[in-house]
């Protein structure tokens, strides 16, 4: 990389002036504003508690194509309405449509009950990518969100925001969506701290 590098917000920045990026002497900064700045957000499990992945994946489906502030109203009634992934599995189609209605994208309401219902069929969450990538409306980001964040799987979820780091890091300047494939393989090595 050639010139600095800046991450961060108005209350964290962090700028390295060197010829390559390293990973592993990264994470213990960005760990470390996270653990300080991080948003409280309901999906999201406290300190030294263990993530919920009913919680993690409902969240991730709820988030895709929408704001945070859009989603907390729906993601608080659904879990009113549906706490656990069993109740969702047995609720009527129509009922999970209903609570979904003004979250748009209505076949991510239908993959979503599908998806219960073969979450509860098997008896829980998969533990794996490749078990999560296997159920109705899961994506590889989703599986990987799901996977790192509720079974701390060494795999990174690769969305925009890793994209615009990874550009940066690596210098990369295709512009998007051509710049797209090359840009989500550099995310994918920025995850490679082996």
């Amino acid at each position: 990389m050639r010139g600095p590098l800046l991450l961060g917000s108005a209350s964290f920045v962090i700028c390295w002036c060197v010829t390559s990026f390293d990973p592993v002497a990264a994470a213990p900064l960005l760990l470390r504003w996270y653990d300080r700045h991080r948003r409280d957000l309901p999906w999201r499990s406290r300190p030294g508690h263990q993530a919920d992945p009913y919680h993690i994946w409902l969240s991730e489906i709820m988030l895709q194509q929408t704001t945070v502030a859009a989603v907390r109203p729906y993601y608080a009634r659904f879990l009113d309405l549906f706490p656990t992934v069993e109740a969702l599995a047995a609720a009527d189609r129509e009922v999970v449509l209903g609570a979904w209605a003004g979250l748009g994208y209505y076949a991510r309401a239908r993959n979503l009950h599908a998806c219960a219902q073969a979450v509860a069929a098997q008896g829980g969450f998969p533990r794996t990518v490749a078990g999560l990538l296997a159920l109705p409306g899961i994506g590889a980001y989703t599986a990987n969100a799901i996977g790192a964040i509720a079974f701390g799987l060494p795999v990174l979820p690769v969305d925009g925001n890793v994209e615009r780091i990874a550009s940066r890091v690596l210098a990369l300047t295709d512009p998007l969506p051509r710049g797209r494939p090359a840009l989500h393989r550099a995310a994918l090595r920025l995850g490679d701290a082996d």
